[in-house]
């Protein structure tokens, strides 16, 4: 009968402390799903060939998604940066999209913030207005935007000189892109610290047999569907299923590979889940 008793004591609270979990296990899943509000997502790289310090912001996979108006939720996070550089890794346009007005606000502010460089991603290749790769680059450039397709710009940034290298996405370079990986590659031999701006992170093997300090992509969108720590991303464009860098830093002997989540938003049809959309900041710093 006592036994009976506490068990009947201690029931509704039990019952009680499960719901509650269960409702709060759910709202955390909940906010995962419909967690679409960008992150600031900081990394160091150090290197002996650097002595005074660089900030670099990397855009990637914006496709012409809003970010408020006159695309200032984006363009302040990048200016609260003080940035030396702002890199875009790739489908900042969207050629699936009939109205790339986003981009166009974005592009026309960003190059007021510093000096910006561009590559193409796969979905570069035309807009509503622009009919082929040539014309969304040669818009690109009137925004202030330097276009890397197979060269490389040795500039100097507080008295600390460095190689920015950029390559065209495969479909659009085509034949050309190992001619691309080349000729960038030869910035390498100058002795300065050495990035590669390049949309596909899974061509990281051939990045690898050039001297690039440094590889920045986008492409895989985190993977769309992440459980942190456990699962880093579900599904990536040209790598499928449980992609190897979805996104995140991956350390080599030789090399750093940075890959963005990207900024895709209400363009895919499938939701990020525990996957937020990131504005990724470099700081390469001396050893």
């Amino acid at each position: 009968m006592e036994y009976l008793r506490f068990i009947h004591m201690i029931y509704e609270p039990i019952v009680f402390l499960i719901k509650l979990m269960m409702i709060i296990l759910t709202s955390i899943f909940i906010l995962g799903i419909f967690s679409i509000k960008e992150k600031i997502v900081p990394y160091t790289v150090t290197s002996n060939k650097i002595n005074n310090d660089l900030k670099i912001v990397l855009i990637t996979d914006l496709h012409s998604c809003y970010y408020g108006d006159n695309m200032n939720t984006l363009i302040e996070d990048i200016k609260s940066q003080n940035p030396d550089l702002v890199l875009l890794g790739g489908d900042i346009y969207n050629d699936k999209k009939s109205d790339n007005a986003n981009t166009e606000t974005f592009l026309k502010q960003i190059s007021s913030i510093s000096k910006c460089y561009f590559v193409t991603g796969n979905h570069d290749s035309k807009t509503e207005t622009l009919k082929n790769t040539q014309e969304v680059k040669k818009a690109t450039e009137k925004y202030g935007l330097t276009i890397l397709d197979g060269i490389y710009d040795t500039l100097e940034i507080n008295g600390q000189k460095i190689n920015i290298c950029g390559v065209d996405d495969p479909t659009i370079a085509k034949n050309s892109f190992y001619n691309q990986l080349d000729n960038t590659g030869k910035a390498c031999d100058n002795g300065n610290f050495s990035i590669l701006l390049s949309h596909r992170p899974e061509l990281i093997d051939k990045y690898r047999k050039y001297d690039f300090d440094l590889v920045l992509s986008g492409h895989a969108h985190g993977g769309q569907w992440r459980i942190p720590k456990l699962i880093n991303g579900v599904i990536a464009p040209h790598q499928g299923l449980f992609p190897k860098y979805a996104g995140g830093r991956y350390d080599f002997k030789d090399t750093t590979l940075i890959v963005s989540r990207g900024l895709a938003r209400e363009s895919t049809p499938v939701p990020r889940i525990f996957n937020n959309p990131e504005v990724v900041v470099i700081n390469i710093t001396s050893i």
